[in-house]
């Protein structure tokens, strides 16, 4: 049974919520550190790069802001490359990358409504 893209939707931001949550009063240093945020958010990274796989291309190109290729591609190298994450590329999407596709993906639940 193919599951509806408002799904895939809410899979990508409830993810994006635990990764703030995950992250909220943390540094750089402390992520670097902890093993423990580190592993959860690059979970839910993988997270979201499956559900983004789901997105069909005719909605996409509605929304070329968004890496959809550069998404996808971070969830491959974290599942099969788990031994060379870079923890430093990590934390840039997480705090830097997430806020534009989550506004990005608001914007496509609303159309999708």
């Amino acid at each position: 049974m193919k599951r509806d893209i408002r799904v895939y939707l809410e899979d990508i931001l409830e993810s994006i919520a635990k990764i703030e949550a995950y992250t909220a009063d943390v540094t750089l240093e402390q992520f670097r550190e902890n093993g423990q945020i580190q592993d959860a958010v690059i979970r839910r990274l993988e997270i979201i790069g499956e559900a983004v796989k789901h997105i069909p291309d005719n909605i996409r190109v509605k929304h070329p802001d968004v890496p959809w290729k550069n998404i996808a591609g971070m969830r491959d190298v974290l599942i099969h490359g788990y031994f060379g994450v870079n923890v430093e590329r990590t934390w840039k999407v997480a705090k830097e990358n997430l806020p534009l596709v989550k506004k990005e993906i608001l914007a496509m639940k609303a159309e999708s409504a």
